[in-house]
């Protein structure tokens, strides 16, 4: 007789995969909600923990939709949380959506033998790898000490036992690999994984602060050519201990808010950046370092405010029923001009040259996309 858990699984693995899919096996055989026993959600004043165990029901509809489910707010992991805590801060680990894994996955061509270095996090990633390939093949890291020894007991518990490490992703790597991939993402490619990916191997990763995905296949010259997927993605940054840096932006974002600047009027309406990942992606490569605070008010009011390290700020907004937006900027540079400039290009041409984009990455990590006489250095 089926654990109750399988139907569940079961359920998933056809919204995610066809039958005949070499990952239908792994998604309806690893049960979920072994490593996702607690999570947070959103909640008034910030994010309160959920207890699997604790309201089994809620546990299963959970663990077995196609979503990411955040399983640790700044340092806090969920497992950790006493009853009714309110936590506010950055996501620094979650199990990411299980369709959003197998594209990764698949992007990284996985056959028999190859050798392949994942990204742990609450370690259901690595378990469908594991499946997949088999545990002797596998090699998952992070930073955490605390999300690999948990992944290590609930990979252990199921069976598999593939060579886990804490390990920052940023520095060099301890052996050698066929496949990277990286459900984090980075601003650049690390040196590191490329000195560790051996000739041919190829690396799948997401660059960060945008939904860009890339592929690349290591060349002897000791760098790696691929492409940007038309897929796209989206990863929290790689970190390098218990939290990120806090924003340095807040007196930025002060000034956005209060300031009157120089004031203009865009026949454009307010746009939700990181909701638009064309024009989100574009702009990165553009002015790396914006940040973006959205609001829509009760009445349908619509305001946007853009900050940057370099002290530059803008703000704009639509009144509800209208399409066009009066704009306020201020610093070294004008934010909302840079954004605009995107969006005509978006408008005038029906995409952005971002996507499907050629990537070279040099040895030392430094990659060059480029597409239809457009180019960006990261």
């Amino acid at each position: 007789m089926d654990e109750p858990w399988e139907s569940h699984a079961r359920q998933l693995t056809g919204t995610v995969v066809r039958p005949e899919s070499r990952w239908h096996e792994p998604l309806a055989t690893v049960p979920r909600h072994l490593f996702v026993p607690r999570w947070w959600v959103r909640g008034e004043g910030g994010r309160v923990v959920r207890d699997g165990p604790g309201d089994p029901d809620a546990w299963m509809r959970a663990a077995y939709r196609d979503r990411t489910l955040v399983t640790r707010v700044g340092p806090l992991h969920a497992d950790h949380a006493e009853p009714g805590t309110v936590v506010r801060g950055r996501t620094t680990s979650s199990s990411t959506m299980p369709s959003l894994v197998v594209t990764m996955y698949r992007y990284a061509s996985l056959g028999e033998g190859c050798r392949t270095l994942v990204t742990t996090g609450s370690g259901y990633g690595t378990a469908l790898l594991c499946r997949r390939i088999g545990a002797d093949q596998v090699t998952s890291v992070d930073v955490d000490p605390y999300l690999v020894q948990a992944a290590a007991e609930r990979l252990g518990s199921i069976g598999l036992s593939p060579h886990l490490a804490v390990a920052d992703l940023t520095q060099p790597l301890p052996d050698q690999y066929d496949r990277i991939v990286a459900t984090v993402s980075v601003p650049r490619i690390p040196a590191g994984w490329l000195a560790a990916l051996r000739q041919g191997g190829r690396l799948v990763t997401t660059v960060s602060d945008t939904g860009l995905l890339i592929v690349a296949d290591k060349t002897d010259d000791g760098g790696a050519t691929g492409h940007v997927a038309w897929d796209r993605a989206s990863f929290m940054s790689a970190r390098t201990g218990d939290d990120y840096s806090p924003s340095t932006l807040d007196a930025v974002f002060d000034l956005a808010t209060t300031a009157d600047g120089e004031v203009s009027v865009s026949p454009l309406p307010v746009l939700d950046v990181a909701q638009a990942w064309e024009v989100w992606s574009m702009l990165t490569l553009t002015a790396p370092g914006i940040e973006h605070r959205t609001d829509t008010a009760a009445d349908g009011t619509r305001t946007t405010w853009m900050a940057h390290p370099d002290g530059s700020w803008a703000r704009a907004r639509t009144p509800a029923g209208e399409r066009t937006s009066t704009v306020h900027q201020g610093g070294p540079r004008r934010l909302y001009d840079l954004l605009e400039e995107i969006r005509w290009r978006w408008i005038e041409h029906g995409e952005l040259p971002v996507y499907g984009a050629q990537a070279r990455i040099a040895p030392d990590g430094a990659m060059t996309l480029s597409r239809q006489g457009w180019s960006a250095i990261l």
